[in-house]
């Protein structure tokens, strides 16, 4: 069995500290990647919301214009900055998410881009599902009262490793779009995502085990550092978790970059010892990922 993990490789969560103004945040993310990039890491992940504050309040006045593609560099400051530093770092990055206005359909989105070592953009994910929640006397935050879904699965390519399943945030509480991902050969599920205090101590490390159990493959979660100061407090605690749901390293609440080594192999090792691939009964219920599933938007 060919690995779906192509070959080893240095995975870097950049759990940002991010404030009111765009620029900082933009230099404060080409500091850490480039930090990330000089310890050897291949594919860089920033959190979600990183070139901004994350809040209802914030997304229209932050979002930046990015169809079409490519935008100027005056429609999106943020796609030019992540373009220019992945050539900079000669390494894959998945920025977080950025709030996105679209002037065709007047919408606002909570998009992630992924970009080539060569700046090349290889991936566009809309988040597909809104945070609308309501936990009385904890916590009540509605994204859809600004913002609006994107409609399509998204899986890149990245050559030299293999395929890469990403999605933002509570979008990992839609077992779904994990299952489809992982069932169309990725051999990795990236999660930028900012859970707050109530949502984060109740599933945060819990979601990223059970996306890795269910589907027997890497998953990484990216957080924002969490900010006492600010209107939403972030849980923090990024994460890499291996096939076997084992936590292979986790950060604390503040800033900082935590690593993994991707081994390959290891997603086939795992899968030999539960073969829960070989047992599925699809005579019994659907496979989800042979459903009517939308690739493009």
């Amino acid at each position: 069995m060919a690995s779906l993990l192509k070959k080893p490789f240095k995975l870097a969560l950049v759990q940002l500290a991010t404030g009111p103004d765009k620029s900082v945040n933009l230099s404060r993310a080409r500091s850490k990647v480039l930090e990330a990039s000089r310890s050897g890491a291949s594919l860089i992940v920033l959190p979600e919301c990183f070139n901004s504050p994350y809040g209802t309040q914030y997304f229209s006045s932050y979002a930046e214009t990015l169809l079409p593609s490519p935008p100027t560099p005056t429609q999106s400051p943020t796609y030019h900055a992540l373009a220019d530093l992945a050539r900079e770092s000669s390494a894959y990055i998945i920025g977080g998410s950025i709030p996105e206005y679209s002037p065709t359909t007047k919408k606002h989105h909570n998009t992630s881009l992924t970009f080539s070592p060569t700046g090349e953009l290889l991936a566009t994910h809309r988040k597909v599902h809104m945070f609308d929640i309501d936990i009385p006397g904890k916590i009540r935050f509605k994204e859809s009262e600004v913002l609006s879904p994107g409609n399509k699965v998204t899986i890149v390519d990245l050559p030299p490793y293999g395929k890469v399943g990403i999605a933002i945030c509570y979008d990992i509480r839609f077992p779904e779009l994990a299952m489809i991902a992982a069932r169309k050969g990725c051999f990795l599920l990236v999660y930028p995502g900012a859970f707050n205090l109530t949502t984060g101590a109740l599933h945060w490390s819990l979601q990223a085990r059970a996306r890795a159990m269910d589907n027997q493959v890497y998953v990484a979660l990216c957080s924002p550092a969490r900010d006492m100061e600010a209107s939403y407090n972030a849980w923090g605690h990024s994460m890499a978790v291996d096939p076997n749901a084992h936590v292979l390293a986790e950060a604390a609440e503040g800033e900082e970059i935590v690593y993994a080594d991707l081994e390959a192999g290891k997603i086939e090792e795992t899968r030999k010892g539960v073969p829960i691939y070989t047992q599925r009964r699809f005579d019994v219920y659907p496979d989800v990922s042979e459903g009517k599933v939308k690739y493009e938007e």
